[in-house]
């Protein structure tokens, strides 16, 4: 009975298995153990249909077809019941959700030469902010794809527990962590006693102290990023020649948005857009919002965004080449400003982690350690808001990108063997 630790996420995702008694990550793209959660139906080679980074490049090199990102974002949604339109067929979100996670699998089984039956599962504190209701529904959706995937035994484990178990590998003495993992869809935390005499216990329930989480991530700051630097080039913040009132915002949050891109390509949402060029005070800006919505920019837009993000970490500004919308067209985005942006978010993440601690009965200061995971933790004004939540804490990081999934994988261990 082979078993995998599986971390869907929204923005990236991993599976690794069991060899030679080591957790390993199973190459799931060319001899990478990272894929992104991306999948391209292409239709001009008879609806093949492409998954991680050949999907996005098959999207930025204009074949023609459908891109879908953000998967995991459909769980828990209003989006979970519905269906979209694939060329001529229409297909359930879910079952977009179901394709690619079978394709991990497959891509593991190669690795391993044998059939993967067990599961561990990743998931968020929460899939959705203050609903119980639709947060089993949530997991049971992906309880269900992953029985039709072919796993016949399946178990959850919360994604910042899984991080913890990883972080705890290396750890030489017991500490009182709280580990953060700040994903793309979701930022969930977690206060935990780790250390060489516990982590061979099995049963770990005593040692979690409390979870908590909230439905912010990487794509909510790339929205927000998006909505400053880039969509007042498309015509945001002016004004509309009746009544001379401000021009509409849904739009532009809709192109900002991974999950809602593909909502605005049809003839309505053009025709609109023309409309509003029409009664624009700037029309040449809001030109090129309908040239982006008519030649289905939105993710190149948005995979420039993400670009621009993970480029303030490190620097103060940086610039996003829009010219496929304009020739020469480019947006300016400053790490101040991005800041600005996303400081109701950062805030409510530092009042998150705070919650945690105190859930766990716990000070600020008796926190030892603060492990942070996941790719939107690079982001400068987010490790702020985590170092104010516990100020005398000792900041450690391991594989921002995969501690979950081979945390899932040393747990996949435990529960059910090789």
């Amino acid at each position: 009975m082979t078993a995998c630790g599986l971390d869907f996420g929204t923005s990236n995702s991993a599976l690794g298995v069991v060899r030679n008694a080591l957790p390993v990550l199973a190459p799931l793209e060319d001899g990478e153990t990272l894929i992104p959660s991306a999948i391209f139906f292409d239709f001009e080679s008879r609806g093949s249909i492409l998954y991680g980074r050949e999907a996005i490049a098959a999207y930025v090199g204009q074949t023609e077809g459908r891109l879908m990102r953000a998967l995991k974002s459909v769980l828990g949604s209003a989006l979970m019941g519905e269906k979209t339109s694939v060329g001529s067929r229409r297909i359930a979100l879910t079952e977009v959700v179901e394709l690619f996670i079978r394709h991990m699998k497959l891509c593991a089984e190669q690795f391993v030469e044998t059939e993967i039956s067990c599961v561990v599962h990743g998931r968020p504190v929460h899939f959705v902010d203050g609903d119980e209701a639709a947060d089993r529904r949530a997991q049971s959706a992906l309880e269900e794809i992953a029985r039709r995937c072919g796993f016949s035994e399946i178990s959850f484990v919360y994604e910042p527990i899984a991080a913890a178990f990883h972080y705890e590998s290396t750890a030489g003495a017991e500490e009182t962590v709280l580990v953060a993992d700040i994903g793309g869809g979701t930022s969930d935390f977690t206060v935990i006693r780790i250390g060489p005499g516990r982590r061979d216990r099995p049963d770990r329930r005593d040692d979690v102290l409390a979870s908590a989480g909230i439905r912010i991530g990487g794509t909510d700051f790339d929205r927000y990023l998006s909505i400053d630097a880039v969509m007042p080039a498309l015509g945001l913040g002016t004004q509309l020649i009746a009544k001379d009132l401000p021009m509409p915002r849904a739009v532009y949050y809709e192109l900002a948005t991974w999950a809602t891109i593909n909502h605005l390509y049809n003839h309505r949402t053009e025709r609109e857009t023309a409309a509003l060029v029409a009664d624009s005070r700037e029309p040449e800006k809001t030109r090129r919002l309908l040239a982006a919505i008519r030649n289905r920019h939105g993710h190149r837009i948005a995979i420039g965004v993400e670009a621009a993000k993970i480029c303030l970490g490190e620097h103060e500004w940086t610039a996003i080449a829009l010219d496929f919308i304009e020739p020469g067209l480019l947006a300016s985005a400053t790490r101040r400003g991005f800041e600005l942006a996303i400081a109701e978010r950062t805030e409510r993440l530092r009042t998150v982690a705070l919650r945690c601690v105190s859930d766990a009965g716990l000070r600020p200061v008796d926190i030892d350690t603060v492990f942070l995971t996941g790719g939107s933790s690079r982001v400068p004004a987010v490790r702020a808001a985590l170092a104010a939540a516990a100020p005398d804490a000792k900041f450690a990081t391991g594989s921002d990108l995969l501690s979950v999934a081979l945390g899932l994988t040393r747990e996949a261990q435990r529960r059910y063997g090789t």
